[in-house]
């Protein structure tokens, strides 16, 4: 996946949503989407290009920056605005209208065999949101050829720990908080059973 496309300029820029801004009302309002991808994620976009300007990254994939800047502490502003380009891109596309429900076919089998049940992927994934402290991301992922759970804080990704993403959920306040105030759980219980785009992960499972 490359979230963030080049122009002519090999300048970053901020992806089109996959829906409109009120597409997920009442769920996520057009005013948290307003800020979060107007402000937030248009802010890393920003920050990124200005970050690698006259350097070797900038005309690297969004991918390369990441997996070239993680873990050199020289390069941590670099990797925070790039790993949250791409995050926040994956996000967007993992939630859609009409949303929710259950997964179905190959993806759906395999939460079965590697969770037991999609009750108890539901459970786990809802443990991993809540759980997270402070900012941070719960994910579906790949791991090698079994599903897992996982949490990340700040701008950490499975990318970068060997494992592929199916889905995330963005649980920094900002994506939530005008909508659910401090209410994290309700807000990941609705994730779940009104906005997850199951489409989307089958698709990332490949």
């Amino acid at each position: 996946m490359q979230p963030a496309l080049k122009e002519e300029s090999m300048a970053f820029i901020l992806p089109a949503l996959p829906y409109a801004p009120n597409a997920l009302e009442p769920y996520i309002s057009a005013n948290t989407l307003s800020f979060h991808y107007g402000k937030h994620h248009q802010a890393y976009v920003t920050n990124l290009n200005n970050l690698v300007k006259d350097t070797s990254l900038a005309s690297a994939s969004l991918e390369d920056v990441i997996k070239q800047s993680a873990g050199d502490p020289a390069k941590a502003g670099i990797f925070n605005n790039a790993a949250q380009v791409w995050n926040h891109t994956f996000y967007w596309n993992s939630m859609k209208p009409n949303g929710g429900g259950a997964p179905k076919g190959k993806l759906a089998a395999q939460i079965d065999k590697d969770f037991g049940s999609l009750d108890k992927f539901k459970e786990a994934f809802k443990q991993a949101g809540t759980t997270q402290f402070g900012s941070g991301w719960a994910w579906l992922v790949l791991d090698g050829n079994t599903l897992k759970v996982t949490k990340t804080g700040n701008a950490d990704l499975p990318m970068v720990h060997g494992q592929k993403a199916l889905l995330t959920m963005d649980v920094w306040e900002h994506a939530y908080y005008l909508d659910y105030q401090n209410k994290r759980p309700d807000y990941i219980a609705t994730f779940l059973d009104k906005l997850v785009n199951w489409d989307f992960a089958e698709k990332n499972l490949g």
